[in-house]
């Protein structure tokens, strides 16, 4: 990924990591020969050029770390923009939901938007620090086996408990990571409660806050405490394992002293000597670090990588283009549920929606509307059963193609943090700067009154989270009456889509609104298959067809004379409902 990045600030970047590790080696071999010549000679000629080599390698020490870090940091920037592309475009070709309802998954998902722009460059960083530091020790034992092949064994079999010791902590500190993942995202749910407009008055109107910040607060204590339980151990093993290493670098300097005053060493080889041992135990630590945190990061990258290389959630067969809807929509022998521990939701739905009729569901809470409606966009696919467009089984229809033929407008439905025109707007991406086509949206949903009336009509941003372009005016908040209008005129930015779905369109609306937004509505689904779901049976009696849905099965179907006649659970609904009004009055 570094090098996909940028070929060119990767290929700088090793050179210059490699000509780093090279200026201590250097540096002592010129020392030495400056050491040697004057204690040889007695005066300064012999000295004139390895003090200019000395110079220039002085200012080639200065320079570097400078070019590595603009260097880094530009090649860092580019791999987190490549590795940040990667992964959201994967995870916005993700056909269905189940993923985004996978707690596992969205740990993993976390990891890697946190790993994905980071690791590439600091795995990079590693490898190239592993490769300065392979460097170094390479140089320095060359000068340190010429003074004694016995120190530069020692040497070496003492750096080797120090990269176990380090391949260990790097699996610990990733399974660490992965642990706490849980931890850490209910920290975050409790503190965007704490800060979050949604949750502020119900947070202050039950006296809310101590206790979330309190949840907060453990959750903090429990990742803290288990870093802490790892610092501890990785300190006390590098501090036991750095003992062993002063100990054998005094042992070598007693022994290279003993070595000079019996006239086997010059000076100039002790100095070698000692700037060899320290060098060759500065590039092995510099090297076992590194490799650990390159281990590290790499455990941490394979979720990255998991999530890039996911499968689509739904199946995928055959695709083929999907045709205008000509004859119908049919759900047969329908079971669905969430998950193979959940209940049944829908056990054996079958029923029919033609063209240009209009469908009504009806239900308690927990019937299986709504999950009709996620089948349908497939969101999801049945456990058992098909649902077929004209014949053909959604599974074998492009799912893009399927959703382009389709506007929904749903129970929950989103209010995005843009302008009034986006969020409308957004219906219908093409169209996205046609502000006739998106007033148009908005007369039909009853809202351009409203849009109009504030600060910037169209351009009004729907939230207070940020400033307009300018700066100086802030968005508002609609309330939620309003926003579910947005939501209706956004949906109807998509023109004539073969389906219409309505599920609780006027859930936040007070009665005069509800009477002109469905006489709007109605006029709008006039000759179109729209499929319409509301507790207000009111909303729906006017249905072609009734489909009444009771415990996961369809209990009748039928319009709204027909039912009414049958005297089911539909009759004694919308009488019950009835009766709370006339009550009323």
């Amino acid at each position: 990924m570094a090098w996909s990045a940028s070929p060119l600030w990767a290929a700088t970047i090793v050179a210059l990591s490699v000509c780093g590790a090279a200026i201590p080696v250097v540096t002592a071999w010129i020392t030495k020969l400056a050491m040697d010549a004057l204690a040889a000679q007695g005066t300064m000629e012999g000295v004139v050029v390895p003090a200019f080599g000395l110079a220039l390698i002085g200012l080639a020490t200065s320079v570097s770390p400078l070019m590595s870090g603009f260097a880094g940091a530009e090649l860092d920037r580019r791999i987190s923009l490549m590795a940040q592309d990667r992964l959201y475009r994967v995870v916005g070709r993700l056909p269905g939901l189940a993923r985004f309802e996978d707690p596992a998954f969205l740990d993993r998902l976390r990891l890697a938007a946190q790993s994905g722009g980071m690791s590439p460059g600091q795995v990079g960083e590693a490898v190239l620090g592993m490769v300065g530091g392979l460097t170094t020790v390479a140089g320095f034992l060359g000068a340190l086996s010429s003074v004694s092949p016995l120190m530069t064994a020692l040497t070496l079999l003492g750096s080797l408990p120090a990269l176990l010791a380090e391949i260990l902590m790097a699996k610990r500190r990733a399974s660490m990571m992965w642990s706490l993942g849980p931890v850490e995202r209910r920290e975050f749910f409790y503190s965007d409660l704490l800060s979050s407009t949604d949750a502020a008055k119900e947070v202050r109107i039950y006296g809310l806050g101590d206790f979330l910040h309190e949840r907060m607060l453990n959750e903090r204590r429990t990742a803290n405490k288990e870093k802490r339980r790892l610092e501890q151990r990785q300190t006390l093993t590098q501090g036991v394992l750095r003992l062993g290493a002063a100990l054998v670098s005094g042992a070598g300097l007693v022994w290279a002293m003993a070595q000079a005053r019996a006239g086997a060493l010059t000076i100039g080889d002790v100095l070698m000597f000692v700037a060899a041992m320290a060098g060759v135990q500065g590039g092995t630590g510099a090297f076992v670090a590194q490799f650990g945190l390159a281990h590290q990061h790499l455990l941490l990258f394979s979720h990255y990588r998991y999530v890039a290389g996911a499968e689509p959630d739904l199946p995928v067969r055959a695709e083929r283009r999907l045709a205008p809807l000509s004859g119908h929509i049919e759900f047969e022998n329908v079971w669905f549920r969430y998950g193979p521990d959940h209940p049944w939701v829908l056990r054996g739905v079958s029923f029919t929606i033609p063209r240009g009729v209009s469908v009504g569901l009806v239900g308690l809470n927990g019937s299986g509307k709504s999950t009709l409606v996620k089948l349908l966009c497939r969101f999801y696919d049945p456990v058992h059963g098909t649902i077929r467009w004209d014949g053909t089984d959604l599974r074998d229809i492009d799912v893009t193609d399927l959703r382009n033929r389709i506007s929904v407008v749903f129970q929950d439905f989103m209010q995005y943090d843009l302008s009034v025109a986006e969020n409308i707007g957004l219906g219908d991406l093409p169209r996205l700067s046609d502000r006739e086509a998106i007033v148009s949206a908005a007369e039909r949903a009853g809202v351009h009154d409203t849009v109009e009336a504030l600060p910037s009509g169209y351009d009004t941003l729907m939230t207070r989270t940020f400033f307009q372009e300018d700066e100086q005016s802030e968005g508002v908040y609609l309330s939620g009456g309003q926003g579910q209008r947005i939501a209706i005129a956004r949906a109807l930015m998509r023109g004539e889509r073969d389906v219409l779905i309505l599920d609780e369109p006027s859930s936040g609306l007070d009665a005069e609104a509800e009477f002109e937004l469905h006489s709007q509505l109605k006029k709008h689904r006039s000759g179109r298959t729209s499929v319409l779901i509301s507790h207000r049976l009111n909303t729906v009696r006017e249905a072609d067809i009734l489909v009444v849905l009771e415990g996961g099965v369809v209990a009748e179907i039928g319009d709204h004379d027909h039912l009414m006649r049958l005297g089911g659970r539909y009759a004694q609904l919308f009488t019950m409902q009835a009766a709370g009004y006339q009550d009323d009055l």
